[in-house]
């Protein structure tokens, strides 16, 4: 028996069913760099709001 992929598409919809990390949900709710409103789940079935785009806001350094 073949060991199924922990994260991919199914019916066009994306999944991730790895353990999620800081990382991983930082890159997927808040990230300027990504012009998508909506991103891949950091963990489960289908869609985050990438809320850096929603918002229209920058990171103050």
């Amino acid at each position: 028996m073949t060991k199924q992929p922990r994260a991919g598409r199914f019916l066009g919809v994306p999944y991730d069913w790895r353990r999620p990390t800081l990382e991983r949900v930082k890159s997927r709710w808040w990230n300027l760099d990504d012009p998508r409103l909506f991103t891949p789940k950091a963990y489960g079935w289908g869609y985050d709001i990438n809320l850096a785009r929603l918002l229209g806001r920058k990171p103050k350094f």
